[in-house]
């Protein structure tokens, strides 16, 4: 099953994603977001733009939706990504949390 996410602002985050500048998608994090990627937390704007301009951006991927899930303030992505990384193929799930001003409080991202 295929869908894109409710919230206007998990949107963004994927479009800006798919985009070469990754400092860009700072803009969809609140000031004191938390951004655990790869058993790595990054807290904070300063990080998260550490995070977005070194491992998030370090390989060229593309990607396809599988599914996505919303459970109150919480949603759930799967996506199939692809690329010249290091075993070229990953399902991942990217999990938000948005704050009340709309903006993504905390993303847990992990391998299915």
């Amino acid at each position: 099953m295929n869908s894109s996410p409710h919230s206007p602002i998990i949107q963004r985050f994927f479009d800006l994603m798919e985009g070469k500048d990754k400092r860009l998608v700072a803009e969809v994090f609140s000031p004191d977001a938390v951004v655990t990627d790869d058993g790595h937390t990054h807290r904070g704007s300063a990080e998260i733009l550490s995070w977005l301009g070194g491992d998030a951006s370090e390989y060229e991927v593309t990607s396809t939706w599988i599914s996505s899930r919303e459970t109150g303030t919480t949603t759930a992505v799967t996506q199939l990504l692809e690329g010249n990384f290091p075993g070229g193929r990953v399902q991942l799930v990217y999990t938000f949390e948005v704050d009340a001003a709309g903006l993504i409080e905390a993303l847990s991202i992990v391998a299915e």
